[in-house]
């Protein structure tokens, strides 16, 4: 028995970015982002800086995959630059949905994000700098769940 595309994708990554240029991320998401970007699937971004509003960014002008945010508290708390990103992806027509979780924008606020958007998602994609961070804890929490990861280091 073969297994089915995901319908439901989790990206989860790093907030620090700088240390690639944007079109090494650009290159790194047509690799290992493009080949579950079905029609039929939703992607689920937890609209932070970084890795988030980066694949938030790629994925609105560059597939036509459904998009959805998670917030952990509410969307004005979130960085200047990842509410910009979110506004693009709503001016480009792309992003379905903006959840707000209306718990705290600390560590157990970005925990209950990711563990609400790996829930939904029968894949998650994770782009982390290093061993430690929410990545790695989102990674393993999927791991927890039996859900298949792809670990791409940045």
């Amino acid at each position: 028995m073969g297994r089915t595309m995901p319908q439901g994708v989790t990206i989860t990554g790093t907030r620090t970015t700088g240390h690639r240029s944007p079109v090494g991320y650009r290159e790194l998401f047509e690799e290992f982002i493009r080949p579950f970007a079905t029609p039929v699937t939703r992607f689920y971004l937890g609209g932070a800086t970084g890795i988030d509003s980066l694949a938030l960014l790629w994925l609105a002008g560059d597939t036509e995959v459904a998009l959805t945010v998670a917030v952990p508290a509410r969307l004005v708390d979130q960085p200047a630059d990842a509410r910009h990103a979110i506004a693009s992806a709503r001016e480009a027509g792309r992003l379905k949905e903006v959840v707000e979780l209306g718990g705290v924008t600390r560590t157990p606020g970005y925990h209950a994000r990711n563990r609400w958007m790996v829930d939904r998602s029968d894949l998650v994609i994770g782009f982390p700098h290093g061993e430690k961070g929410g990545t790695v804890y989102t990674l393993n929490y999927a791991a927890s769940q039996g859900k298949p990861r792809l670990v791409v280091p940045v």
